[in-house]
């Protein structure tokens, strides 16, 4: 591609990440001899192996230099890359043309017509559906999501003739000001990464930033009551939407079909009767409003909506079903935001009422964790029995004072226990029967099987 001229290796700090995965596989596609570093080997970067790459996991690997051509080679990392890693100083050091994740993505995404899903939670799912929205129609597309198809079991779509691209739009480091999309939907702006924000007030900032940024003659589309300022960009066109509050576009005569739902789509210029989303949670239903919006916007059929979202078979870790019998239902989600908490545990309480709900949960970040314990804590209480983990550190050093008792001790739920993840295969082995919920966006999807194999075998007994 023109805009990577002189390049023909590309070089990725964090190849593992599911963001830096979907590039490093853009990059694979397109010819580029694609390499890499991670900390831990997981099922991803052994896929990524699989699929022609070469990842290694140790800091300064002594061999990995003599794989580099420093005038061919681009080296790609994101904010969440300490900056005394071994590897990136080396690179700094040599002088190899960096660029960050959101950059990169920002150059190819330039090239096409671009959908923009931004939003502090619900872009994946958003993203997902709309790229297979758009792959299921004539416009077809090339998409960079933030987790894993299950209709396509990759974080990457590619097309070979399609203008479109969807893209995540990524408010971490303000990475989503990197895109100047034309089409783009805003779904959350609640309080979060406030260690990068500092305060709620600079999110919203930073979100109406976004919104600047769509190109004149664009659209953008907003959950309904988000405070964006449209007239920091008059050159586009605005519209809402909502779950079932009258908006521009909406869901009614919502209803439960299977542990699916079938509603009809009100838009500006009309209807689409009969849709069936045949994926569990209300939540899901306000997402397929937004991937709608989009996707009506450029031009898509209302056959081709209706069609694919009565195959939309999810995202990996959303709202996720691991296991099913007659006595447990295991749901793995990647919730990991007080409000994402509140959405899950709401769905999994009107879809599943009158059963024993019971919610593991890994806090992810200290950050995080110090910001929002007692709104976690509020959350959480909403369940019948809360199982807490330790804090998942991801970037950060711990903080003191900070470790999960915050949520703990705030807990109003009398069944609550605070564990080690070693505890859990114990723990699980006397689960009540009913829901079990687990949530984080933390290392606890490699405890998800695990749990899933105890409740087979005491199904057994």
């Amino acid at each position: 591609m023109s805009i990577f001229k002189h390049i023909r290796q590309v070089y990725f700090l964090g190849i593992g990440g599911i963001g830096m995965s979907a590039l490093a596989r853009w990059f694979r596609h397109a010819g580029y001899d694609v390499l890499g570093y991670d900390r831990t080997e997981t099922g991803l970067t052994k896929e990524l192996v699989s699929e022609g790459m070469t990842v290694h996991y140790r800091d300064l690997d002594a061999g990995i230099a003599s794989l580099l051509r420093k005038d061919e080679t681009l080296v790609v990392y994101t904010p969440a890359v300490p900056a005394d890693m071994g590897e990136r100083r080396y690179f700094e050091q040599e002088g190899f043309v960096m660029k960050k994740r959101s950059e990169v993505l920002g150059m190819i995404c330039s090239q096409f017509s671009t959908c923009a899903i931004a939003g502090t939670h619900g872009k994946t799912t958003v993203s997902t559906m709309l790229a297979h929205i758009f792959k299921t129609s004539a416009l077809d597309c090339t998409a960079f999501l933030g987790g894993i198809s299950k209709n396509y079991n990759s974080n990457l779509l590619l097309s070979s003739s399609g203008k479109w691209v969807v893209a995540e739009a990524d408010e971490f480091d303000r990475s989503f000001l990197r895109l100047f999309p034309d089409l783009a939907v805003i779904t959350a702006m609640d309080a979060d990464h406030l260690d990068i924000y500092g305060d709620h007030q600079s999110v919203v900032e930073a979100f109406n930033a976004f919104a600047s940024q769509v190109k004149p003659g664009g659209k953008v589309v907003v959950k309904k009551g988000l405070p964006v300022n449209r007239s920091e960009n008059q050159a586009v066109d605005y519209y809402s939407y909502s779950l079932d509050e009258k908006a521009d576009f909406y869901a009614a005569g919502i209803s439960l079909a299977d542990e699916g739902y079938q509603f009809n789509l009100v838009h500006p210029w009309g209807e689409i009767n009969d849709i069936r989303l045949n994926y569990p949670g209300l939540l899901n239903v306000e997402n397929a409003v937004a991937a709608s919006s989009l996707a009506v916007l450029a031009g898509v059929e209302p056959v081709a909506i209706r069609g694919a979202l009565s195959t939309y078979q999810g995202v990996k870790r959303r709202f996720d079903v691991r296991y099913r019998s007659k006595n447990y239902l295991l749901i793995d989600d990647y919730a990991h935001h007080p409000e994402e908490l509140r959405a899950t545990i709401g769905s999994v309480r009107s879809m599943y009422a009158g059963k024993w709900i019971t919610g593991i949960f890994q806090p992810h970040l200290y950050s995080r964790t110090k910001d929002f314990a007692a709104e976690f804590a509020a959350q959480l209480s909403c369940l019948d029995e809360v199982i807490l983990l330790d804090i998942y550190p991801a970037r950060e050093k711990p903080l003191p004072g900070v470790t999960s008792s915050l949520i703990f001790d705030q807990l109003k739920v009398e069944k609550k226990r605070l564990i080690t993840k070693s505890d859990l295969p114990d723990v699980a082995k006397n689960l009540k029967p009913g829901v079990i919920l687990m949530m984080g966006a933390g290392d606890i999807e490699n405890l998800v099987e695990p749990v899933a194999g105890i409740l087979k075998e005491m199904d057994k007994i």
